[in-house]
């Protein structure tokens, strides 16, 4: 009886495992058959939108040098207050200007070797302060009587200028859709001349890059002009948008 009941048991356990196999064998052919890789064509499309500037970044610089680092650094605040005096009296507003680097940095001395061939340690000579301010100009007209103005008032070096767009989202839309377009009609260019249709699309991936900004000459922020204001070109900004599409191939 004992017997009996241990090979029913030992066969239903067979049976369960008969049952798990097979479970596992046809996953196993599913699961193949949907990681098949799919015939696919892919694409490269570019949009360029350009568009009118609005608003000027500027980057002004008061450099200023002494014997100690208290004079430099009084001198340089003197000049860098009467610089932000000025922009605000042009209009410019406070959240506007934000100061973008600041440093103290000694000078140093290196006396002549010796006729015996001594070196003596560098010393001290004075001390540099550098003050730099980034100013959003929200009227592109009134960019190079800042620019004047400021030199005018202690401005000493050259930074950057960038002409930008407070928002270019609607430029940067029409960019994204030119490029779909552009690769969508390559695919379509591609599929006629081979004799294939073309399906779904599978994956679409984009990037996008703005302008980038104008270097300003030190020779030109070194000199302040008289008379007329410095002359400056916004001209346009182009926004440039890549698309990637994966589009399946019909069987």
């Amino acid at each position: 009886m004992n017997f009996m009941v241990n090979q029913t048991s030992a066969v239903r356990k067979l049976n369960l495992l008969i049952v798990s196999l097979l479970t596992l064998v046809i996953s196993t052919v599913s699961l193949a058959d949907d990681n098949k890789p799919l015939s696919r064509i892919l694409v490269t499309g570019e949009g360029r939108a350009d568009l009118a500037p609005d608003m000027a970044i500027l980057t002004l610089t008061v450099t200023r040098e002494a014997e100690t680092a208290r004079n430099a650094l009084d001198t340089n605040s003197n000049a860098m207050a009467e610089v932000l005096k000025a922009m605000k009296a042009a209009g410019v507003k406070d959240n506007d200007l934000q100061t973008s680097g600041f440093s103290i940095q000694p000078r140093y001395f290196h006396p002549p070797v010796k006729p015996s061939g001594k070196r003596e340690a560098p010393q001290i000579s004075g001390y540099t302060v550098r003050n730099s301010l980034t100013v959003r100009v929200r009227d592109i007209g009134a960019v190079g009587t800042i620019l004047d103005k400021s030199v005018s008032l202690g401005v000493n070096e050259g930074g950057s200028i960038s002409f930008t767009n407070d928002d270019p989202s609607e430029a940067i839309t029409r960019a994204r859709t030119l490029a779909v377009k552009n690769a969508m009609t390559k695919a379509k260019t591609l599929a006629d001349a081979a004799g294939i249709k073309t399906g779904r699309i599978l994956e679409i991936s984009e990037y996008a890059s703005n302008p980038r900004p104008m270097l300003m000459a030190q020779a030109d922020m070194a000199v302040a002009r008289s008379g007329n204001a410095a002359p400056v070109a916004a001209g346009e900004n182009s926004y440039m948008v890549t698309v990637n599409i994966s589009i399946e191939i019909e069987q």
